[in-house]
């Protein structure tokens, strides 16, 4: 059975992941805390986990997710439906946002389809959002 919990400051060094900035996500943490959540095995693997935070002004007062991961080996089981439902809820009933957005590489074919499931809608495209050793446009979803 999978356990879903608050993100802490000790999971940014846990996970496997290579941070962009540790002081960005830090600095996330500390804002919103209500955003972050780890679903974890009952031995304590860390299975996946969901990052976001509220912006926007007046009707663009919004939910956006930052990061959502799921272990390889973890996937396919519904946990990333889940943890975008508990961002989706946070969103709603905490922050009283309007709606939710998240981008994507416009690649991740895998992802697309996911989102689209979920009840995502491409709206824009952003070009040259992903940087680093190559660079790839995004697309803008909502829901």
């Amino acid at each position: 059975m999978t356990t879903l919990r608050r993100f802490t400051t000790d999971d940014l060094f846990k996970f496997n992941n290579m941070w962009y900035n540790i002081a960005f996500y830090l600095q996330y943490l500390a804002q919103w805390p209500d955003y972050f959540f780890v679903a974890e095995s009952p031995s304590g693997r860390r299975m996946g986990y969901i990052m976001g935070k509220a912006e926007g002004d007046g009707h663009l007062w919004h939910g956006h997710v930052t990061a959502v991961t799921v272990a390889p080996e973890c996937r396919r089981l519904g946990l990333a439906r889940t943890l975008m439902h508990i961002l989706e809820e946070v969103s709603e009933k905490i922050y009283n946002t309007y709606f939710v957005d998240l981008f994507v590489r416009v690649s991740n074919a895998v992802a697309l389809n996911m989102y689209g499931k979920f009840g995502y809608t491409v709206y824009r495209r952003v070009l040259g959002y992903y940087t680093g050793s190559s660079t790839e446009d995004a697309f803008g979803e909502f829901s």
